[in-house]
């Protein structure tokens, strides 16, 4: 069929250019590795880094992806327990105590976040439900470190100073809250229905700003 093909041959003298392997792709050894095997104490440490991360990012606001690409929920509820405990203002059965209680505190803050993370999703959010229960939960931060304060200060005595001092402490902590938390939603929403999305948060940290500011212990 091929007549020419008979006097074709291949010189052994010819060397064959290019490299005969079967391309193969690299194997990792973390591809192997679970968290499943890895001991508790790894495991907890690593948690742990992660929300001192988190919290770095509130304290230093700026637009990052950080806390909606790694979200978790440990981080919100350490600091929703934390403020509830502080604004604890006595027993669970005293009538005269100074502050709300513990599940007050607790259902006051899920809630709000819930209803404004429903109302982010209704106006187009990009961002998952988690997500801006992550950022808003993380972002309560300031204002548990404003209660911390007053606390210190209510030590000392509740007088006109003592408010002012307070006063000061918290609305500085409430603007903290209301931009980190802005900082990080602003991008996810559109344009034409930020201030929709804004103001539902700064009335959600007024009302805890409230709570701290007029929380009188027993």
């Amino acid at each position: 069929m091929f007549p020419g093909l008979a006097d074709v041959s291949i010189s052994q003298d010819i060397p064959v250019e290019g490299e005969i392997t079967v391309p193969v792709g690299s194997h990792s050894p973390d591809e192997d590795y679970s968290t499943l095997d890895e001991p508790v104490r790894d495991t907890i440490m690593r948690d742990l880094k992660a929300v001192g991360k988190k919290f770095v990012h509130v304290m230093y606001p700026r637009k990052s992806s950080a806390l909606l690409r790694d979200w978790d929920l440990w981080g919100p509820l350490v600091l929703c327990v934390s403020l509830a405990l502080m604004l604890q203002g006595g027993s669970a059965d005293s009538k005269d105590d100074g502050g709300p209680q513990f599940a007050e505190v607790f259902v006051i803050i899920w809630f709000g976040a819930v209803v404004i993370t429903l109302n982010s999703k209704l106006l187009g959010g990009t961002i998952s439900f988690f997500q801006s229960l992550c950022v808003l939960g993380y972002c309560v931060l300031p204002l548990t470190v404003a209660m911390l304060v007053c606390r210190l200060v209510l030590l000392a005595g509740a007088g006109t100073i003592s408010f002012i001092i307070r006063l000061i402490v918290v609305v500085a902590m409430f603007g903290w809250s209301t931009l980190a938390s802005t900082a990080f939603l602003a991008d996810s929403q559109p344009p034409n229905r930020k201030a929709l999305v804004v103001y539902p948060i700064f009335l959600f940290y007024f009302v805890i700003s409230w709570m701290i500011l007029t929380f009188t212990p027993q």
